[in-house]
């Protein structure tokens, strides 16, 4: 019997807009965004004092895997900021990258708005909408990324934008390397998870048939896969329209991991994955050998997906694009299509009125 994840005819009933396409030309994605700021040109004739991303949702997961691959090389902190304003310290020596997909996100737009009249560096990275116009008139650069898609598909983007600016304003060394590799290694990973691949030989539709009909719980490193966390969380949210929530090691060990015994009816229909990382502190590595085997007497069901690639930048993105892939096949189980958020829609209608 075929099974239902391997049927094109219910693949373009349920997916009409492609979302499958739109994962698979993730690695397309990379490498137009690293030709997108070749020669990028940022003048900061300041010492930076501090590093800020001001987005939301699909808009600031890059800024997470920014954050987490520049931490060991940055000397200066830089924070990932998803609300309507911005810290007091923020000044004439603070880089603020405003960054919203739409160019539309009120957050984004009154944070912009804070940094501004503080005096920062302000980079603008949106493919239109009223950040553009902002920037544009405020005299601020504007790094413009293609429209037409849903902003959590503009990851690729929206992270080599900011690498590539850090880049250009000194902060981090030149990452061409990193990113060719990334770029190689999503080829490869979107064939292997691709729809045409049967389920039997594809791990992301493994994966989402055993989460399917349970609460997705995903664990990982606090050190180097906590964007990758986050993203897990989102798709299976946006994409599969199924509750999801992370927690990261070892801090988890210091208060969830208790909290895994009752009620034990309802923790039987909680899916659980677990993110790992070959370059993760010892002791977190044996924190997950343990974790993951307490976690299993009360779960309905458990993984563990290890990263691939060389490069920090290729291993958050393998992962990542395992996720991407599962959050699709579990919205094809939950006999939903992928691209919309009416919710979201709907609230943002709401605070409109």
């Amino acid at each position: 019997m075929v099974s239902s994840l391997d049927d094109p005819k219910r693949w373009a009933e349920l997916d009409p807009q492609n979302m499958r396409s739109l994962l698979s030309a993730f690695p397309k994605q990379i490498r137009e965004a690293w030709h997108l700021v070749q020669g990028l040109e940022l003048k900061v004739d300041f010492p930076i004092a501090s590093v800020l991303v001001s987005g939301l949702g699909g808009s600031a997961i890059g800024g997470d895997v920014v954050r987490t691959v520049t931490a060991e090389v940055l000397r200066v902190p830089l924070l990932v900021i998803r609300d309507y304003g911005l810290p007091q310290f923020v000044n004439s020596k603070t880089v603020v990258f405003a960054c919203s997909y739409s160019g539309n996100t009120e957050e984004t737009l009154s944070s912009y708005e804070q940094a501004r009249q503080a005096g920062a560096f302000i980079v603008c990275i949106s493919s239109g909408g009223a950040l553009a116009e902002r920037a544009r008139a405020g005299g601020f650069p504007l790094i413009r990324i293609p429209a037409g898609m849903p902003p959590r598909t503009a990851l690729g983007y929206s992270a080599i934008a900011l690498l590539g600016s850090l880049h250009a304003i000194g902060l981090v060394s030149d990452i061409r390397e990193s990113v060719e590799e990334t770029a190689e290694l999503l080829s490869s990973l979107v064939l292997r998870y691709a729809a045409a691949v049967p389920e039997q030989s594809n791990k992301a539709k493994t994966i989402a048939r055993g989460l399917h009909g349970k609460i997705v719980a995903i664990y990982a490193s606090s050190g180097r896969l906590e964007a990758a966390a986050v993203r897990w969380r989102g798709q299976m949210e946006e994409n599969g329209k199924n509750l999801a929530f992370h927690h990261l090691l070892p801090e988890m060990d210091h208060n969830e991991l208790v909290g895994w015994r009752y009620p034990e009816d309802a923790l039987k229909k909680a899916g659980v994955v677990f993110l790992r990382d070959p370059e993760d502190h010892p002791q977190v590595q044996r924190r997950f050998d343990f974790t993951r085997e307490m976690v299993a007497e009360s779960a309905g069901v458990t993984f563990e997906v290890w990263s691939e690639g060389k490069s920090l930048l290729a291993r958050i993105f393998s992962l990542i694009c395992l996720g991407d892939f599962v959050s699709l096949y579990l919205a094809h189980l939950n006999s939903v299509d992928p691209t919309p958020v009416d919710a979201i829609e709907l609230l943002k209608q709401k605070l409109r009125a």
